[in-house]
């Protein structure tokens, strides 16, 4: 049986890598990528189960890119789980109303990897 499929998207190293070494050793297959543009293109080529995404960038910020691949037909399923720093909460709540399924603290997002995870996969 293939192993599911995430993409972890991350511009800063920690907690991103962390988070992509976490679903390997759980029995996910992990895409990482650092660029965010990159990420619509290859979620419509790899059609992963889930995208995990830091929402903070180094210019502006994820939200962009969670509405693009939310108005698109084909992956707009695909659930995003977001995170960035407990302060920011514009950010949150922009990533939500933006389509992510679900947004995390970064200083706690491993503890609750398991517990986000079955959140965003369960079958609405």
């Amino acid at each position: 049986m293939t192993k599911p499929l995430a993409i972890v998207f991350h511009e800063t190293l920690l907690p991103g890598s962390q988070i992509a070494n976490r679903l390997t050793d759980t029995g996910w297959r992990v895409i990482t990528v650092n660029i965010a543009a990159n990420v619509p293109d290859l979620v419509r080529r790899e059609k992963p189960m889930l995208l995990v995404a830091e929402l903070a960038l180094r210019h502006g910020d994820f939200c962009g890119v969670i509405e693009e691949l939310k108005r698109d037909p084909a992956i707009t399923h695909v659930p995003v789980i977001g995170y960035t720093g407990l302060r920011n909460q514009k950010l949150h709540t922009d990533a939500v109303a933006a389509g992510a399924r679900l947004v995390a603290a970064d200083s706690a997002i491993l503890e609750q990897l398991a517990q986000l995870l079955d959140h965003a996969l369960a079958v609405e």
